[in-house]
């Protein structure tokens, strides 16, 4: 019978049969997620985020820049960290992770302090994790019916979205990686998919790569605000299942960290700009189309006087 099980169904069913002391024995490590079937996992804690975002507004032939500061409560609110592997097939973009990912940690380690919701989602790197505590947790996470379709990929939406500001490296079809800005792009091949070791898993962090388990995830934890940080802004944050149009789809406040991402562009390209205006040209996009853009340091403290427990 277990052979027409899959994973996810087998975990589920031996939990609720031997509850989380056999689930230790049968599955070492998975007995800390185990209560995930029935509750929230992550305790709720009282805190404010100042979020300060920018977003951009229709006026006239153009856009006009606003600038905003909302207040999440940090126990609503959840991080998703998109494909920021130990290595790429283009080696610039795979330098530019390495520079990104200490600072991830630390605004994502202060953030988790606050009772922020931690995601990590290294796409076809999910294998490295199946025995851990951080797996489990999203595959026994209460199911939950989305208000749409989660698709497999969330391709540029011509009825919502303006075109391209940079060349669509996702419908090129080349060979080569699309977008690399190394002076001789590689063919496109597998490398280490692990997440980038700087960035730590531990806690309640959860780490699956699939658009249903973090929704799941996400309604069972009362998250209803949505940070996407990672690599890379125009494909892959934008795009998977679990990336800014398919939250935006499923009705989620979401937004973009903008100095923690970077874009899969080459100035050999059009607009032939530099890559670091290249990155901003799609953040700008995001901002007009899809959701606002903050910065880390909106994570990383709640509002004074909000973090205490209510009197009585």
């Amino acid at each position: 019978m277990t052979n027409s099980l899959t994973r996810r169904e087998l975990i589920q069913r031996t939990a609720g049969v031997v509850g989380a002391t056999g689930m230790a024995a049968m599955f070492p490590g998975f007995a800390v997620a185990v209560e995930a079937t029935s509750h929230r996992t992550i305790p709720s804690v009282p805190g404010k985020l100042a979020v300060a975002w920018r977003r951009r507004e229709k006026e006239g032939d153009g856009f006009r820049v606003v600038n905003e500061t909302v207040y999440w409560n940090a126990s609503e609110t959840a991080i998703i960290i998109c494909d920021m592997w130990a290595d790429h097939p283009c080696k610039v973009a795979a330098m530019r992770v390495d520079r990104m990912a200490p600072k991830m940690n630390n605004v994502i380690s202060l953030a988790r302090d606050l009772g922020v919701a931690i995601i990590h989602a290294p796409s076809s790197g999910i294998k490295h994790y199946e025995e851990t505590p951080y797996r489990a947790r999203m595959m026994t996470a209460q199911e939950a019916k989305p208000p749409v379709p989660i698709q497999g990929w969330c391709h540029l939406n011509e009825e919502h979205e303006g075109p391209w500001p940079v060349v669509d490296n996702i419908s090129r079809g080349e060979a080569r990686v699309t977008g690399c800005d190394d002076p001789e792009a590689i063919p496109h091949h597998e490398t280490d998919r692990h997440q980038h070791p700087a960035i730590k898993m531990i806690g309640y962090d959860g780490v699956s790569a699939n658009g249903q388990e973090i929704y799941n995830f996400l309604e069972q934890e009362g998250r209803k605000n949505v940070v996407l940080m990672g690599v890379h802004t125009n494909m892959c944050v934008l795009g998977r299942p679990f990336g800014i149009r398919q939250q935006v789809y499923l009705g989620k406040n979401v937004v973009l960290c903008r100095d923690l991402t970077d874009g899969l562009y080459d100035p050999r390209d059009p607009p032939h700009v530099s890559h670091a205006r290249g990155v901003e040209l799609i953040i700008e996009h995001i901002e007009k189309y899809w959701c606002p853009s903050i910065e880390g340091d909106s994570l990383t403290k709640v509002v004074p006087g909000t973090a205490d427990a209510a009197e009585g």
